[in-house]
């Protein structure tokens, strides 16, 4: 079994591009995630892991993630290979992304987040339907079930 479950900080904004072949937008970025333990007297490190999301989950991803937000990743990890110019051979290792989730308990400085969304987070992910992006519009006086 190949799952990966990340929660961290993005340390840039998603960057979205195209494949040549279908036009399938593809959005990469990088999460620093905590280590769970700090050896005495140091500082607590991190690890930089680089995500890579695809289709409608790459177009909400680069549209509502943004620099310095905790977001939760779940995924697989997945390693490629290939020769530069050169012919030296590269290898990388990513985390493939299949659900994306907001972590913040609230995000600062940004007016048009709903109170819904402040409280509970929004996901996204396999699970949801594929226009969900769009659908998270809840205002403050709409009666929510729970």
């Amino acid at each position: 079994m190949n799952k990966v479950i990340l929660m961290g900080r993005l340390t840039r904004d998603p960057e979205a591009r195209y494949t040549q072949t279908n036009n399938t937008v593809v959005s990469t970025f990088s999460l620093a995630v905590n280590r769970r333990f700090a050896r005495q007297g140091e500082e607590r490190q991190a690890d930089f892991i680089n995500i890579v999301a695809w289709s409608k989950l790459a177009e909400f991803c680069n549209k509502y993630f943004k620099k310095g937000q905790q977001v939760g990743i779940i995924g697989r990890i997945q390693t490629r290979t290939w020769d530069d110019d050169k012919g030296v051979k590269h290898y990388v290792t990513e985390v493939i992304a299949e659900e994306a989730y907001f972590a913040d308990s609230r995000r600062d400085g940004d007016s048009s987040t709903s109170s819904f969304e402040n409280t509970f987070g929004t996901s996204f992910g396999a699970g949801a339907p594929v226009d969900s992006a769009s659908d998270f519009d809840v205002s403050a006086s709409d009666d929510l079930p729970f």
